[in-house]
C-alpha cells in the first residue's frame, strides 16, 4: 500500500503561494548576507541532484547550496541511472526516497518530474524540464527585488522564445501582481494552457509581435537563448526568425530609464543579447546568476530542513 506524501514538492513556480514566495525570497537575502555564518538546516542530510541534462548554474548552485548548509549533494546523470537501462520512474523514486532527504531532476520531459513526484517520499524540486524552470524564476524574482524593493506592480518584458522560462515567469507574474508582456514571433509564443493558467490566477499577460510593443516602458527586460536544448535541429530556421527578437542598447531604450535587463544563461552574445546591454550598468545578469545559489538554499532549507538561516 502506497503511503499519503505529507511534504511539499516544487515542481512549478505556482506550486507557491504569493506568500511562499516572499518567505522563500526572504530566506535567500538571509542566507546572501550571512554566507559562511548561517546554520547548517541540511546537516546529516543527502541530496539526490538527478541529470538528463548537462548544466554549469544549476549544478554548481544546487552542489554548493547544499554543502554549504550542511547536506551532502549526490550527483546523478542520466547514464549513472539504471533509468536508463529501463527502471521506471517509480521505482527510482521510491528507491531514492530510501536513501537521500530530498531530489532535484533536471529532465527533458516534464512527465518525468511529475512521475518522480507523485511516487517519492520526499521533496521533489524540479530543477528544469520542458514545461518550466521554478528554482530559475525565483532567482529572477530576488534580482528584480534587490534592485526595486517591491514587486508588485511592476512590469515585465519577455522578448524571444516561449519557453519553459518563459512559461514560469508568466506564472511568477500573475501570483505576484506584476505586468507581463511576451514579445515572441507567431509559432513560438507561450503555450495557451500557461496563458490560461496565468489568467486563473489573476495576471493578464499580454502577447506580441514586436519587441519595441513589448519593452516601452517596463522597468525589466529579460531574454534567454533562441535555441534551448533539444531544440538544435530548429536552429538555422530558428536564428532567421528571432533577428530581431534581441535586447540590445535601442530596445533597453524603450524601456523605463531604471530598467534592467535579465538573461538565465548561458548567453550566446551577439544573438539574444548583446555584450553592451550584458556588461553594461543596466545589467542583473550575474547577480541573477548568483542568486541561484541563495534561492536553492532558500528551497532547501524550506523543504529538507529550516524554513530560515539561524
Amino acid at each position: 500500500m502506497m503511503m499519503t506524501k505529507t511534504i511539499k514538492d516544487l515542481i512549478s513556480i505556482s506550486d507557491l503561494s504569493k506568500e511562499e514566495i516572499l518567505r522563500l525570497l526572504e530566506s535567500a537575502e538571509a542566507f546572501r548576507a550571512r554566507r559562511g555564518g548561517h546554520g547548517q538546516p541540511l546537516q546529516g542530510k543527502s541530496l539526490a541532484m538527478i541529470f538528463e541534462k548537462p548544466s554549469t548554474r544549476t549544478r554548481v548552485s544546487l552542489e554548493v547550496a547544499a554543502a554549504e548548509l550542511g547536506g551532502h549533494p549526490i550527483y546523478l546523470s542520466a547514464g549513472e541511472l539504471q533509468l536508463g537501462r529501463g527502471e521506471t520512474i517509480a521505482d527510482t523514486a521510491r528507491v531514492l526516497s530510501r536513501y537521500v532527504h530530498g531530489i532535484t531532476a533536471r529532465v527533458y520531459s516534464h512527465n518525468t518530474v511529475l512521475q518522480l513526484a507523485r511516487h517519492a517520499s520526499v521533496p521533489v524540486v524540479n530543477a528544469l524540464s520542458d514545461w518550466e524552470h521554478p528554482l530559475q524564476i525565483l532567482a529572477d524574482l530576488q534580482t528584480i527585488k534587490q534592485r526595486f524593493g517591491e514587486l508588485e506592480g511592476l512590469s515585465l518584458a519577455w522578448i524571444g522564445d516561449g519557453n519553459n522560462v518563459c512559461n514560469s515567469l508568466i506564472l511568477a507574474a500573475a501570483i505576484l501582481g506584476m505586468q507581463i508582456s511576451v514579445a515572441s514571433p507567431e509559432g513560438y509564443q507561450p503555450n495557451e494552457k500557461i496563458l490560461a493558467q496565468s489568467r486563473k490566477l489573476g495576471g493578464r499577460p499580454l502577447i506580441v509581435v514586436e519587441p519595441e510593443e513589448a519593452a516601452n516602458d517596463v522597468d525589466v527586460l529579460v531574454t534567454d537563448t533562441w535555441v534551448s536544448m533539444g531544440d538544435e535541429a530548429e536552429e538555422a530556421e530558428r536564428l532567421r526568425v528571432f533577428g530581431k527578437y534581441q535586447v540590445n542598447a535601442a530596445l533597453m531604450h524603450q524601456a523605463a530609464p531604471q530598467a534592467i535587463a535579465l538573461h538565465c544563461l548561458p548567453a550566446h552574445r551577439g544573438q539574444e543579447i548583446t555584450d553592451e546591454v550584458m556588461d553594461g550598468p543596466q545589467s542583473a545578469v550575474f547577480d541573477e546568476a548568483e542568486n541561484r545559489m541563495h534561492t536553492s538554499k532558500a528551497v532547501m532549507a524550506w523543504l529538507m530542513g529550516e524554513s530560515s538561516p539561524d
